[in-house]
């Protein structure tokens, strides 16, 4: 199938190649007023860094010919009304009809002059966000077009140089402490083969094709965006085409995916997408120990039943399989493949927003379910011939529907938020697992668990009239029925606060303080004991307190630079009964986390500074370089000394760029270095236990050295390089994409692990061991694929 879909895609394409030509191409769009949702006439609008534009006539329609193809953003002026820079649009065939909202003046300025910029600046995050548009999205290096790999180009984002995962470690944060809202809908998890109670996976679930852009905030979260303590990524997706109905199939590095948009009638637009992965492929090709293969589709419908009126719905689902690849041999596959089980998943989320827009005041209600069905196996020596060698059997299911009514309203320089939300969660589990602590213990339960969350929000906005200084007020609280304590809104009451100043042209000083709240994992809630009982009622909401400031120069509408130090104080973390570590130094594994006995004792904190320098040049260069350095620490009671935490890399640094060359060539270079991550010597002892070992089939850390090794730093080298052609009724593209071209390996500490030899037969049970051995361990792979589009 893949390759019919493969020569369909060439043929076609070459078809456009000797019947057309490369022409240029015409926007056309419409700009309303954003309060009375009335066309604007006599608005300028012009395509950024081509210096061509039109004006509005008197139905706000206007259009703008002889656009070289490319991906711009427009900027809309009007005497009157703030100047504002859109989204990025592709220009080409299909560039679908833009609609530009303007906002009044908040008072009528005489001596001022407001340039708008595409560095977008928020009151209620002034510090710590990011804007991603869709140039970096379709050409980020080494990123193969997926979101959670363009993230890690942006301040404070690790990466990790060990197995092939997009785990989003923020600030110092664990993987679990990440939030994700798809225009306005939260989704429980951006990655396929998700690990259950975190967020990271191979590879990403939602299509770039879908993508407008991204609104990354590493701190300073809104109001109405709660449950984060690390990140939150709120996406924007495009919006269909009301002219035209197009076809768009691609094949990247894991998958083939095939795209529809357009409208149905005049007031629904819709676009959608499915992709299969032939990951496993390529995964077999490279002689890994698990091959995954999925399939996913999502789609967005958006009805415009008036002026005042619009309906959106969307979906998003995936299908995924990991099976062990048991054909292959050697230490290093024997050592993944004694511990990873079998993985089978499926996740969705659908729901709809609906917005009425009635003056300077737009009401929103927003509906929404999600589902997550999560399956695990594992087998001892993976043979499943007696079930006697079970030693993971896991079935558990997340359901979510969640409510929000929100009111936002405007009056000149003021703007108020306000919102309520419900949720009702139905968690059930299936368990069967072998665990060994000082004892070799059995967990074989099952969970039914239904909770009840509320929460209310309100925030407000001022922006000066010359936009010298915001600020921003904002307070949040959340609760729910799980246990007494946690039914208390003020025992999770969230304020928070955001200024910013500007001190000169061009130049802002801005700061935030905030207390942000996160509810345990699902699985830590529902997890049971060896006598059935909930083990972890007692489990308290985990707080973080956020204090960053940072000044931010724009000597021109082309460079950013700023630095910004922040620090984060977390209290009541979750603390492994077993171990004695936190969740939040958990979930960078494929599996479950959560699901053990747990205690909110720890106490972390993380703090450093990053300064971020970029460059913007239409259809020229996008170049970007950070450095962060930082610290991330926690300790196991108020008591305790500090120890690193597992995201501890004490520094990141990237230089990311794209040069886009005459006749639609492209090319991109990323380079990226990561400081050393601690690592926990080997139990020795207790590992070589024969019931140790054959419970979960791999090495026991020496907890009461947690940590005190270090890693060797790591950097690599990725290239792409794009090439486009554009012609009347199609768009053609091609890429080659090299990940870690230089082939860098990362030193690892050796792997130990059992030789299934028995040293001492003739002892009992309970103190037989096993002989021991060391495989050496690297990582580091050099990871070339190609990738084409086509557009009809």
């Amino acid at each position: 199938m893949i390759k019919r879909i493969y020569i369909s895609i060439l043929l076609a394409a070459l078809g456009c190649m000797i019947f057309a030509q490369s022409p240029r191409y015409r926007i056309e769009g419409t700009v309303i007023d954003r309060d009375t949702r009335e066309p604007l006439e006599f608005v300028n609008v012009l395509v950024m860094g081509v210096g061509v534009g039109a004006a509005t006539d008197a139905d706000g329609h206007f259009i703008i010919g002889e656009v070289p193809p490319g991906i711009y953003s427009l900027q809309a002026s009007m005497l009157g009304y703030k100047t504002i820079v859109t989204a990025e649009y592709r220009v080409n065939h299909r560039t679908p009809h833009i609609w530009i909202e303007m906002e009044k003046e908040g008072a009528q300025l005489s001596e001022v002059t407001i340039t708008a910029s595409p560095f977008q600046r928020v009151a209620e995050s002034p510090v710590s966000l990011r804007v991603i548009g869709m140039q970096e999205i379709e050409k980020a290096p080494g990123a193969n077009r997926d979101i959670s790999r363009v993230v890690q180009n942006y301040p404070g984002v690790a990466f990790s140089p060990v197995g092939y995962r997009n785990d989003l470690i923020v600030r110092g944060g664990g993987p679990s402490e990440n939030r994700f809202f798809l225009d306005g809908i939260e989704i429980p998890n951006i990655n396929h083969f998700s690990t259950q109670g975190a967020s990271g996976g191979p590879v990403g679930l939602i299509d770039a094709d879908l993508i407008r852009n991204v609104k990354f905030y590493s701190g300073a979260f809104p109001a109405n965006r709660g449950n984060a303590l690390s990140s939150v990524l709120d996406f924007r997706l495009r919006d269909g085409d009301m002219e035209h109905n197009s076809v768009k199939a691609t094949l990247g590095a894991s998958e083939v995916s095939l795209t529809s948009n357009g409208h149905w009638g005049d007031k629904t637009s819709y676009v959608v997408s499915v992709r299969q992965s032939y990951l496993q492929m390529l995964f077999k090709l490279l002689g890994l120990p698990f091959l995954p293969a999925y399939t996913d589709a999502s789609f967005k419908l958006k009805t415009r039943f008036d002026a005042h009126n619009e309906l959106t719905v969307l979906g998003l689902g995936g299908i995924d399989r990991m099976r062990l690849n048991l054909d292959i041999n050697g230490e290093d596959a024997e050592y993944l493949l004694s511990y990873l089980p079998k993985i089978e998943q499926e996740t969705y989320t659908v729901g709809g927003v609906y917005r009425h827009y009635a003056g300077p005041h737009v009401q929103s209600v927003t509906l929404s379910h999600s589902y997550l069905n999560n399956r695990n196996l594992k087998y001892r020596d993976n043979d499943e011939s007696s079930e006697d060698n079970l030693m993971l059997r896991l079935r558990s299911v997340e359901q979510e529907t969640r409510f929000r009514l929100e009111n936002t309203s405007r009056w000149n320089v003021w703007k108020l938020n306000a919102g309520v939300e419900l949720s009702y969660l139905q968690y059930t589990n299936t368990t069967y697992q072998q665990v060994f602590t000082d004892a070799a213990h059995l967990y074989d339960y099952r969970t039914d668990l239904g909770i009840f969350r509320w929460g209310v929000y309100a925030s407000m906005d001022y922006t000066a009239p010359d936009e010298r200084f915001t600020a921003s007020l904002g307070v949040r609280a959340d609760a729910n029925n799980y246990s007494d304590k946690m039914k208390k809104l003020d025992r999770q009451l969230s304020p928070r606060l955001s200024v910013s100043w500007r001190l000169a042209e061009g130049l802002f000083l801005s700061g935030h303080t905030g207390l942000y709240y996160q509810l345990p994992q699902y699985t830590a809630l529902g997890f049971k004991d060896e006598y059935g009982r909930y083990a972890n009622r007692h489990l308290n909401y985990t707080s973080v307190s956020q204090t960053s400031a940072g000044l931010t120069w724009h000597p021109n509408e082309t460079v950013e630079v700023s630095a910004e130090g922040f620090y984060k104080l977390y209290k009541d973390m979750p603390l492994s009964v077993a171990d004695g570590i936190p969740l939040s130094c958990k979930g960078n594994d494929y599996g479950v986390i959560g699901n053990e006995a747990l205690v909110s004792d720890a106490e972390g904190r993380s703090y450093g500074v990053e300064v971020m320098f970029k460059w913007l040049l239409v259809q020229r260069l996008n170049l970007s370089s950070s450095l962060t350095v930082f610290k991330s620490e926690f300790r196991k009671n108020n008591q305790d000394t500090y120890v690193p935490s597992a995201w501890d890399n004490r520094f990141i640094f990237n230089v990311s760029g794209t040069y886009n060359f005459p006749k639609q060539w492209s090319v991109g270079m990323k380079v990226c270095c990561i400081g050393g991550s601690p690592y926990t010597p080997y139990d020795v002892e207790k590992s070589s236990l024969v019931t140790a070992w054959n419970a979960q089939g791999k090495a026991y850390y020496d907890y009461s050295r947690y940590n005190t090794g270090r890693l060797p730093a790591f950097g690599q080298l990725d290239v792409r390089v794009d090439k486009m052609f554009y012609w009347k009724k199609c768009m053609f593209g091609i890429y080659l994409d090299i990940q870690n071209i230089t082939a860098s390996k990362l030193r690892q500490p050796d792997v130990l692990m059992s030789t299934g030899e028995i040293e001492n037969p003739s002892a009992s049970l309970a103190e037989q061991r096993y002989v021991m051995k060391s495989i050496k361990q690297e990582s580091g792979t050099l990871l070339p694929t190609i990738g084409i589009t086509f557009e009809y």
